[in-house]
């Protein structure tokens, strides 16, 4: 396979241990992780060459994120250094009826204050077969925003594969106005070829939503075909997607979700069989998993939409057993999960 690009934030995430709440925490688990970066680590473990491409503060927290991403087999040669800070995100992990909680801590991060030109995209996508970006870099800043541009219109000219994964966040985006956010996400996602996201966000960037139904009160009964529409929609608004994919997430509470996907392809609907995560030890990072598991999928199956969808929602089903926003997981272990082992038994 050839070379896979991700540009984004990389932040460090502070969490108290266990399911306590921030107010018992005495001391925090330290990672480190991003929407993008986490693809860029699930590609690495699947054997495809990947650079993560960001910018981080030339200090020892910086350098501490960059060798999270090394030490992951990730490329990190192409990351720019300046600014004066890493961001921060602090997570109370939910249990049962009570939610998880997320406190950001990222103004002025480095990646925020990035501007057009410190990247040299013509150098970044040499050799590269696919750039995957997500809705929270342009959220993050105006520049980062621009820079994001500049990216997807490079890898454009040079026949590069562009997927996104939508990614609305409400607690980002304070930059600007709704009607800006629209046409920022508008103009980037129109170079996309491969658009992934959840009827929240369709809704929330462009205003698209399923027809006769509500996913809030529907909760986790929704049926793949409910989402038709927003992927027809989609196709309609954005020309040059040959996919439209989305996960079904059914939220029964914080500890058990249902989890699937599916794939429209402007003719036919893929649907994945629904799996049912009964404990979940960190959902955090779900959907990049899913992402870093269908770039695998379409790279590696790219006739057979079907078990690239397959190969995702298995990938990222597994990635809520794994403390952390990556997914550590192998191809063996995705197959087996594929193949209906779900036992859990001790491999010996």
């Amino acid at each position: 396979m050839k070379k896979v690009v991700t540009f984004g934030e990389i932040m460090l995430r502070l969490a108290p241990q266990g399911f306590l709440r921030f107010s018992q925490a005495n001391n925090f688990d330290v990672i480190y992780g991003g929407g993008e970066s986490n693809v860029a680590v699930s590609l690495a473990n699947y054997g495809v060459p990947v650079d993560f491409v960001t910018r981080l503060p030339d200090n020892d927290i910086g350098k501490c994120a960059m060798m999270e991403m090394r030490k992951r087999g990730v490329g990190v040669d192409k990351i720019v250094w300046g600014g004066e800070r890493l961001g921060i995100y602090f997570l109370e992990t939910g249990a049962v009826s009570r939610g998880s909680k997320v406190v950001y801590d990222r103004a002025h991060s480095a990646i925020s204050e990035i501007e057009s030109g410190m990247i040299d995209w013509d150098e970044v996508f040499d050799g590269v077969e696919w750039f995957h970006w997500t809705g929270i870099t342009p959220a993050i800043s105006q520049g980062a925003a621009d820079v994001c541009l500049e990216a997807v219109k490079t890898a454009s000219a040079k026949g590069i594969t562009i997927s996104t994964d939508l990614n609305y966040r409400a607690k980002l985006w304070k930059y600007c106005s709704d009607a800006h956010r629209e046409a920022v996400m508008t103009e980037l996602t129109s170079y996309c070829d491969v658009v992934l996201g959840n009827e929240e966000d369709a809704e929330m960037h462009f205003g698209i939503k399923p027809e006769g139904i509500s996913v809030q009160t529907e909760g986790h009964n929704v049926k793949a075909e409910a989402f038709l529409s927003v992927c027809q929609q989609m196709m309609k608004k954005f020309p040059r997607a040959k996919k439209v994919i989305t996960t079904l997430r059914g939220s029964i509470s914080a500890s058990y979700n249902t989890w699937a996907g599916v794939l429209y392809d402007g003719n036919k609907m893929y649907e994945t069989r629904q799996y049912q995560i009964t404990d979940i030890v960190d959902r955090v990072g779900g959907g990049d998993s899913f992402m870093g598991g269908l770039i695998y999928g379409l790279l590696k199956y790219p006739e057979d939409d079907q078990n690239a969808l397959d190969f995702a929602v298995a990938a990222s089903c597994l990635k809520h057993t794994i403390k952390g926003d990556a997914n550590l997981v192998t191809v063996d272990e995705v197959e087996k999960l594929m193949g209906g082992d779900a036992s859990g038994r001790v491999a010996r």
